[in-house]
């Protein structure tokens, strides 16, 4: 085989290992529940209180490349939009649901995951960055809060 047609193979195969696994797939880290015992992990808290639940907190062991891959890694599967990809969050755990917002586009300014951080004993600060361009440090907490109805000035901390 010429290596310009080992090369082909090895393109497609990536391809279909892309496209098979593709951006809505699960976490392949599950996570553990609670709080990160020291800092070797990244603690994820999500809050559905406006979505009719509770508040859910779960570990992402290890170092985290982006807010994304923290997520992702605490074992919460995530929807992105269809034109945004997973850059933009649209669903936590299945939640809202696909009647209620189809991840189209970006949701509207009046119901979306709102992003937050805080360093190991401080306050949580509305995320400026989106989830693809922010490194949480180790031992920090990132956090997803659903805003309804509300905007950055007043959104729920989690």
């Amino acid at each position: 085989m010429s290596l310009r047609a080992a090369r082909a193979a090895l393109a497609v195969a990536l391809v279909t290992a892309c496209t098979t696994i593709g951006p809505g797939s699960p976490a392949v880290a599950a996570g553990s529940a609670g709080y990160c015992p020291d800092a070797s992990g990244v603690t994820v808290v999500v809050d559905f209180n406006e979505l009719g639940g509770g508040t859910v907190v779960r570990c992402a062991s290890g170092t985290q490349a982006t807010g994304l891959a923290a997520l992702k890694n605490a074992g919460f599967p995530i929807t992105g939009t269809l034109r945004w990809g997973e850059g933009f969050i649209c669903r936590i755990d299945g939640k809202p649901s696909a009647a209620t917002e189809k991840c189209v586009d970006t949701p509207p300014a009046s119901a979306y995951w709102s992003y937050w951080h805080a360093p190991n004993g401080g306050s949580w600060t509305y995320s400026d960055k989106g989830v693809l361009n922010r490194k949480p440090a180790a031992g920090s907490f990132e956090g997803w809060s659903f805003s309804l109805n509300r905007n950055a000035d007043d959104a729920p901390r989690p």
